[in-house]
């Protein structure tokens, strides 16, 4: 099946895409900093360059697309049928990636917690209470997505 738009306009819309201020991180950073959580934003000197570092509590946020990340088992992460190898190896390069740095991140010594964009459509509530309690917490790694109980080490 070919594209419902032609190359020009899916360029543009593509082209619009943000990978920085997206709505979900826009919530996660609504939420700590009423909280009273502080943080900096996307450090370059970390590996991945997390969305939200907390120095103070050695602790780092990353807000991820389900798309973009390739969420396993999300129904937002569907591979597009217009040239499905060119996206296997996009997304695929994008979850290697993410593990390089976040296996590089660990090793320096911070604490990682993942917020999937699932996990922030509807009720979002949950996942943000289960990522300040993280923050709280002396636990390594947090996971939160939507149908999934959140995972901490």
């Amino acid at each position: 099946m070919g594209d419902i738009v032609d190359s020009a306009v899916r360029s543009r819309m593509m082209s619009g895409i943000k990978g920085k201020n997206t709505k979900p991180e826009l919530q996660v950073r609504q939420y700590l900093h009423r909280h009273g959580f502080r943080y900096s934003l996307h450090r370059r000197d970390l590996p991945g360059r997390p969305d939200l570092t907390l120095a103070k509590r050695g602790a780092v946020v990353f807000v991820h697309g389900c798309f973009w990340h390739s969420h396993v088992g999300c129904r937002l992460a569907a591979v597009p049928a217009t040239r499905p190898e060119f996206w296997k190896q996009k997304l695929g390069a994008n979850v290697e990636r993410d593990r390089r740095n976040l296996e590089d991140i660990r090793k320096a010594g911070w604490r990682v917690a993942i917020v999937w964009e699932c996990a922030l459509r509807g009720s979002p509530g949950a996942a943000l209470a289960g990522l300040a309690n993280f923050l709280k917490s002396r636990a390594a790694f947090a996971e939160f997505a939507l149908d999934q109980e959140p995972k901490m080490e």
